[in-house]
């Protein structure tokens, strides 16, 4: 005999203001098979879980039914109560009557209804819940961080500090991602090479990680605390082991006009190359468009000067596969393409950059060597119009609805260092409104205005023409002036949109990881875990999961580090018990389980089964792994045969709830 108990909760007055609670407890007590029923007014408290516990045990409960607000907020909590009563957790079922009724209702009437109606489903259901216990796997003890960037790096120093294996890797040559294109940070203005290199170097040195550049993940298997990856190395020409960076080969290559992707192919630079001076790995590696002995046959200067013997034309991409017990996902973020913003001229002058390629123009090692030189004739702009917003806070379709973030501070940052720099320049900044929540940022954007005298304009740039003598023609609006403004102007600066990295959506794919619409990696939840991926296992760092600045990028990086320390430090694992089963009896063989299984977790196996007139019979059925599987449930509904099913949430399960949400 069921001896079900029901505990309704208050939640102050999140649930109490719209539902009735006191009404929904008495109905619900007079359901078949419910013992019990109150109402409490903070259920997730430790007097409201003493009280679950101690009736549990009072009255000898067989099964609990919460209602409350999402599984996803408390669902552990209430399990673990449970447990400790000595009850089965999975014995316990929760009716969400927060956000799918008293958060979404105004009619107290209505809601009140709703609410038991969704608390008669949960008791259904514990009807026939039956006691599941989960598994458990080992934990292999490395990770993977994929991108090496400032998040990357961070992350993985803290893990490698914990005492735990580490690979970084990084699609590039070089670690240290955008950060190293970067001159000076806000608001200190300290060099941003002073305080990356060290970091990188660290990463280099440190014994428990392992740099692999020129590298992509290929593919990804496996789950929480054993991923097997595929790791494809590019093949870069030049033996890593063998090469000292004394840069002889750079200083021989006739291919001296090769675009440099460092420098925004704002100047070229050789076929055979070391992407920056202080990079890490300091290994040159050869462009294979651009190499005339790989294309031609021609030339192979670089291999006869090199004193260590470390040229390989025929060097091949490679497949390298690894197992890692936790991943970290920071592959960070890129300006958005501005060819769709045709009233900026960005296509048509080269005097139009964005203000990552006004960056490399200020860098000590950009094109210039530290000095701002036009890009169309080399001549220092004696005007500099920046325009604020291009791409982000858009609703045009053009560019992105969110704010970027960091580009108010930025462009201070440069209007600043221009002024500083060049005095008798003049800076405009055309703006849509000025964001600075951050610490000192706000004293840091008055101090261009009223320090440096940087002319900041309430408006936004309508047109550009560019001129025959390389300047362009400006025309913009003052909203607070209410009037039309010309400028002619030697350079103008795009504050260009942040969004993902390309190879986030594909990388996304791989693990299984969710995405908003814009393409940022989605966290498990926006206020309590931040910085976890929906896919176990799976941890964000940094301008993955949405525009970011340094500061929040590496404590982002930090977390997502802790979250990996505190998985791997585990010997094993406990499963997830609700996972699908195969009735072989009824099962057909016709794949079409595992095809829609995105973990992976349906194989098939040939299997004898003895028929009545005591023949074998060896048929195909499906097996599941109850390690991989997450319990999504695809498989259950695409099984033609219905031989499918899940734990926890069978179909007669799911029957059970349906009619009693139709009483």
């Amino acid at each position: 005999m069921q001896k079900i108990g029901v505990f309704v909760c208050h939640c102050g007055t999140n649930i109490s203001a719209t539902v009735d609670v006191k009404k929904v407890a008495e109905t619900l007590g007079k359901e078949p098979g419910v013992v019990y029923s109150t109402d409490y007014q903070f259920m997730c408290s430790s007097s409201g879980q003493n009280l679950v516990i101690d009736k549990i045990k009072e009255l000898g409960l067989t099964g609990v039914v919460i209602c409350s607000c999402s599984p996803r907020m408390h669902e552990k909590t209430f399990r673990k109560a449970a447990d400790k009563a000595g009850l089965n957790s999975f014995l316990l079922e929760m009716a969400n009557i927060r956000e799918q009724d008293a958060w979404v209702h105004k009619n107290r009437e209505e809601a009140t209804l709703k609410a038991v109606a969704l608390a008669r489903a949960a008791v259904a259901k514990v009807h026939l819940n039956t006691p599941l216990t989960p598994g458990s796997s080992d934990v292999n003890k490395r990770a993977l961080v994929i991108g090496g960037g400032i998040a990357g790096m961070q992350a993985a120093l803290d893990i490698a500090d914990a005492g735990f294996k580490v690979d970084i890797v990084e699609r590039e040559a070089t670690i240290g991602g955008t950060m190293t294109q970067i001159d000076k940070t806000f608001p200190t203005l300290d060099c941003a090479s002073c305080i990356l290199t060290p970091k990188m170097v660290d990463c280099e040195q440190h014994e428990n990680i392992s740099l692999v550049t020129k590298s992509e993940v290929d593919t990804i298997e496996g789950y929480v605390g054993n991923f097997t990856v595929k790791i494809k190395h590019k093949a870069k020409y030049v033996d890593p082991d063998k090469c000292t960076g004394c840069g002889l080969c750079i200083q021989k290559c006739p291919s001296k006009k090769v675009p440099d992707p460092f420098n925004l192919n704002l100047a070229p630079h050789t076929a055979i190359n070391i992407t920056f001076p202080q990079a890490v790995p300091l290994v040159a590696t050869i462009d294979a468009d651009n190499c005339l002995m790989i294309q031609k046959g021609k030339c192979g200067l670089c291999a006869t000067v090199c004193p260590a013997d470390a040229i390989n034309y025929e060097d091949k991409d490679s497949i390298e596969e690894k197992k890692y017990g936790a991943i970290i996902v920071s592959t960070g973020f890129k300006p958005i393409s501005l060819h769709n913003f045709d009233e900026y001229a960005y296509d048509n002058s080269p005097n139009v950059v964005t203000s990552l390629e006004y960056e490399r123009l200020m860098s000590a090692t950009g094109p210039g060597k530290g000095t701002v030189l036009r890009p169309s004739d080399g001549k220092h702009p004696k005007t500099i119009v920046f325009q604020q917003c291009v791409g982000s806070r858009d609703t045009s379709g053009r560019g992105k609805t969110y704010c970027s973030g960091i580009c108010c501070m930025y462009t201070a940052k440069h209007a600043m260092l221009t002024r500083e720099k060049y005095p008798d320049t003049d800076v405009y900044v055309f703006y849509t409104d000025v964001r600075s929540p951050g610490k000192g940022f706000d004293e840091f954007y008055r101090r261009a205005v009223e320090k440096y005298h940087v002319h900041y304009i309430k408006g936004a740039i309508g047109k550009v023409v560019p001129m025959s003598n390389g300047n362009l023609q400006i025309q913009a609006s003052d909203l607070l002036m209410n009037e039309q403004l010309h400028i002619e102007a030697d350079l103008l600066v795009l504050a260009a949109a942040m969004e993902p990295d390309k190879s986030a959506k594909p990388l996304a794919q791989k693990l299984t990881a969710s995405m908003d619409n814009d393409d940022w990696f989605t966290e498990s939840h926006p206020k309590l875990r931040p910085v976890e991926s929906p896919t176990a296992g799976v941890f964000l760092a940094g301008a993955c999961q949405g525009p970011k600045d340094i500061p929040q990028t590496v404590a982002q990086a930090g977390a997502a580090a802790s979250k990996a320390i505190g998985l791997l430090i585990k010997d094993k694992l406990q499963g997830n018990p609700c996972v699908a089963h195969s009735d072989e009896n009824m099962c057909n063989g016709c794949s079409q389980c595992a095809n829609v299984c995105p973990y992976g977790a349906i194989t098939y196996e040939e299997k004898d089964f003895r028929m009545p007139d005591r023949t074998t019979l060896v048929r195909r059925v499906a097996s599941v792994n109850p390690a991989v599987c997450q319990g999504c449930g695809a498989c259950t509904v695409v099984c033609p045969s219905g031989a499918m099913d899940l734990f926890g949430f069978s179909n007669k399960q799911i029957l059970a709830e349906v009619d009693a949400l139709c009483l």
